[in-house]
């Protein structure tokens, strides 16, 4: 997760951040195959879909455990998080997995470990949670204090290294961090490990009904060359070294499971507006998955709705999706701080565009206490993180026209065209507390007392859905 994403000298000299500009309105079209962008010049962004053809979108938040190690790894993920989560109305959790828990001598794969991922994708298929597995990294790994790559796989030439207890990421500029990361971009035995640890885990997971995809790398980075600024190596290093990566890595996966999504991550740097230079990954079902984070936000500060950040954001985040013809799927986003003056109005700008571009995202974090998490000891939301609270659908079979929630009238509407052929069954995610649900277009609605609502449409009908509030 990433905290202080740059350090403020460093982004002045590296980065021009556009200035504000008009927001699209909050009206979300959704369509089966595309999600046009307004203001994309008529490009548009394809969707993501399940095995049945459906369209998705996915509401959740992250799960970890980055404490725990061995034999007690991820003994802080419970039950109670997968329930908690879905009875908010979410249906998607991104699990932080670390390669150096899974193989932590060489070749030698933790039977212990996989069981233990078993056990959070079984409690997460009992409560209708969508799982990607993300193969965390932060800092490159334990031989710099964190989470991530194996010593063992961690090659550092002997360049210095400092810690940064007060500002971590800053250590990911440290010479050794980055030559570390260039070794296991450019190694051919390291290339080869990470192959079969991708392989290990997607033959494991491959039919597990919870799994949707994997997330091949958290937030990675590289070393810069003398003279370069920040953006300039960004792009290079995705062109050069993440795409080769990411192709080498979609085949592993691709060989043990032919159905899940790929998930490939640009550098953090887009955060402050910088499109990525990641090109082409040659693979049929690929998600592009950057993160959502405000380099001043993470600081500490509060939002400044006329800096024009989510728009510049907005602006770089879409180009690649557009040229590719990928979906997007936002990895993490969130403050620490969400009780500012701003965060109610972060979280409805975050929310709006959001919504205007991608398939859906994962908060950070789902946990129990204070910072990152989105909810108490007690289990009641921080301030202001009730508002990624809305009704939606997670699934729609058919031809998706408009889906649009207006958090002030408490008011969300879908119209599609339901599908010829396939499930006929759309599912709604109504989030706790009195709302009514109706349907026209010759459908029914089917909602039970417990789980997600469900559409009935003939094949062919045009179908409005209005889900509001008391």
């Amino acid at each position: 997760m990433l905290r202080a994403l740059l350090r403020a000298a460093a982004i002045a000299a590296a980065l021009l951040i556009p200035a504000t500009t008009t927001v699209p309105t909050t009206t979300v079209p959704t369509t089966a195959t595309a999600l046009p962008r307004a203001g994309s010049g008529g490009q548009d962004i394809p969707r993501l879909t399940d095995r049945q053809g459906r369209v998705l979108t996915l509401r959740g938040w992250n799960i970890e455990d980055k404490t725990h190690r061995g034999e007690q790894a991820l003994t802080a993920i419970t039950e109670r998080h997968l329930r908690d989560l879905r009875a908010q109305g979410f249906d998607f959790a991104r699990l932080l997995v670390f390669w150096d828990d899974l193989e932590p001598r060489p070749g030698h794969y933790s039977e212990g470990y996989l069981r233990k991922i078993g056990r959070i994708l079984d409690w997460a298929d009992r409560y209708g949670v969508k799982v990607v597995i993300d193969a965390h990294q932060d800092v490159f790994g334990p031989a710099f204090g964190h989470r991530g790559i194996p010593a063992w796989a961690t090659r550092t030439d002997q360049l210095p290294f400092t810690a940064h207890p007060d500002d971590w990421f800053a250590e990911y500029f440290e010479p050794a961090v980055q030559r570390a990361f260039t070794h296991l971009y450019e190694d051919p035995d390291l290339r080869s490990a990470q192959t079969r640890m991708w392989r290990t885990l997607a033959a494991r997971f491959a039919h597990h009904p919870a799994v949707l995809g994997y997330d091949l790398i958290n937030e990675p980075m590289g070393e810069a060359r003398p003279g370069e600024d920040l953006a300039t190596a960004a792009r290079r290093i995705e062109r050069d070294q993440l795409t080769p990566m990411y192709n080498r890595l979609a085949h592993a996966v691709r060989s043990a499971d032919r159905d899940a999504w790929v998930f490939v991550e640009p550098t953090p740097i887009v955060g402050e507006g910088v499109p990525t230079g990641l090109g082409r990954v040659e693979d049929p079902r690929v998600v592009y998955a950057p993160h959502f984070y405000d380099s001043a936000m993470e600081a500490g500060s509060d939002y400044d709705p006329g800096a024009g950040w989510i728009e510049a954001y907005e602006r770089a985040v879409t180009a690649y999706p557009e040229r590719y013809r990928v979906p997007v799927v936002v990895g993490e986003w969130g403050p620490p701080d969400s009780g500012l003056p701003h965060m109610s109005r972060f979280y409805r700008d975050a929310m709006a565009s959001l919504g205007r571009y991608t398939s859906g995202w994962a908060g950070y974090v789902w946990c129990y206490g204070g910072g990152y998490c989105a909810v108490d000891d007690a289990g009641v939301f921080r301030p202001n993180k009730e508002l990624t609270v809305e009704p939606y659908a997670p699934s729609v079979a058919g031809r998706a026209v408009r889906a649009s929630y207006d958090p002030g009238r408490g008011v969300y509407e879908l119209t599609y065209r339901a599908g010829a052929r396939g499930s006929r069954v759309t599912v709604l995610s109504v989030p706790p507390g009195t709302w009514r649900i109706t349907a026209t277009g010759g459908a029914s609605v089917v909602r039970g007392p417990d789980g997600p609502a469900r559409v009935l449409a003939a094949p062919g009908s045009r179908v409005t859905v209005t889900i509001e509030r008391g």
